[in-house]
């Protein structure tokens, strides 16, 4: 930890100390000098899609194409409560076992799904308790404003009741993307919730939420948790522009979720020349001292066909396309992600819940590099999981 060998002493699931290593006191678990980590966090997630790529084709590549493939999808019936409780079990367990103790899930909204698949995530939960934070984001279908929107405002209403975390939406897919903002709010006031909103994911400039986000945090004095997810068209405004607006984020107290793989795949497809990342303005919003947190997003779906529910492969994209420090993404891939969920960071001082991860490397940077899969995972100071890689190469196989 740090580059020192240490002792860890944990008492009813929190840290009690840490000290120099005593080579002579044999008690206890030996981590055999592997590098003791924060736990990884998955602030953004859907497991409710999770590993159906196969099943779900993009016939584009882009969000549009994801967008309409799983609502083909879904009109045909094909995911079952039971069906969205096996794969997100799935995927938790992948998750779990890579290290990850907390993760925050949007979950569909719709007329045509109500609340079924906030029960579904109900039941998973429950299932991991003990093991892994799991948080339930309403991710209403639009419009939320308008005409046309009585009957996703009525399925939004029984999905708040019958119990999530946060308040999720897409204002910036709707017409009126200044009213789906303030609504997100309105019900986030009437449920005492936090809210994280998916938030101007398109690389056209003119588009920029965020500051409808920034404006009603102020207007309301919005005392809760507030995350921007994706912000891509910030990415893309002058840098003049860039460090303004991460100044009114930063004074607004909302946070912003990065998410590199889903991005990097949905995005820039119609510029075949100098095609952009499709990531947010991340250096100019971590100087402007806005917490950055970074999530996979899709994992193995239409809106990202790959992903190994493993938040160092996002590590290791904010260090290569985001232009990252590897010890700055770790950070963007666990302490920072709990702060997003409102969980108290592990920096390993006396008091810090005893969750946290060893890996088999010698620093944040090869852990990052190799992502091996020898790793061991705890959850309030018991192991939880743990998983070995073995790699034999038959030398005689070359005489």
């Amino acid at each position: 930890m740090n580059g020192r060998t240490v002792d860890l002493t944990v008492i009813d699931g929190v840290i009690e100390s840490v000290t120099d290593h005593d080579p002579i006191d044999q008690s206890g678990t030996d981590l055999q000098d592997w590098l003791l980590l924060p736990p990884l966090t998955e602030p953004h997630a859907h497991l409710d899609k999770a590993l159906t790529a196969e099943e779900v084709r993009n016939p584009t590549g882009d969000l549009d194409g994801a967008v309409q493939a799983w609502a083909a999808a879904a009109a045909e019936g094909r995911f079952t409560p039971d069906n969205v409780i096996e794969r997100s079990t799935r995927a938790i367990e992948l998750l779990l076992a890579n290290g990850v103790t907390a993760v925050r899930t949007h979950i569909n909204i719709s007329p045509d799904v109500g609340a079924s698949n906030v029960y579904a995530l109900h039941r998973v939960r429950e299932s991991f308790a003990g093991l892994i934070d799991i948080q339930i984001v309403a991710l209403p279908r639009g419009p939320m404003t308008g005409p046309d929107s009585s009957a996703n405002r009525a399925a939004f209403a029984e999905a708040l009741d019958a119990g999530v975390d946060v308040v999720g939406g897409c204002p910036h897919l709707e017409d009126g993307a200044t009213d789906a903002v303030a609504f997100a709010f309105d019900r986030a006031l009437e449920f005492g919730l936090p809210v994280d909103l998916h938030t101007d994911e398109t690389l056209d400039p003119s588009v920029l939420t965020v500051l409808d986000m920034v404006e009603q945090v102020h207007e309301l004095g919005f005392d809760k948790m507030v995350s921007a997810s994706h912000c891509v068209s910030l990415g893309v405004q002058p840098l003049e522009a860039q460090h303004d607006i991460a100044a009114r984020i930063a004074a607004a107290g909302i946070a912003v979720l990065p998410h590199p793989q889903t991005n990097l795949y949905l995005q820039g497809r119609d510029h075949q020349a100098a095609t952009p990342r499709g990531l947010t303005a991340i250096r100019p919003l971590v100087e402007a001292g806005v917490v950055v947190a970074a999530g996979a997003d899709n994992v193995q779906d239409p809106y990202n066909l790959v992903g190994r529910s493993d938040p160092l492969e996002t590590a290791a994209l904010l260090v290569m396309a985001g232009h990252v420090t590897p010890e700055d993404a770790y950070t963007m891939v666990s302490n920072n992600g709990r702060k997003v969920m409102g969980l108290a960071p592990v920096e390993f001082r006396p008091g810090d819940p005893a969750d946290f991860v060893a890996i088999n490397a010698p620093s944040i940077r090869a852990a990052i590099a190799d992502a091996p899969k020898s790793r061991r995972v705890y959850r309030a100071g018991r192991l939880v999981a743990s998983s070995d890689q073995q790699t034999t190469i038959n030398w005689r196989a070359s005489t």
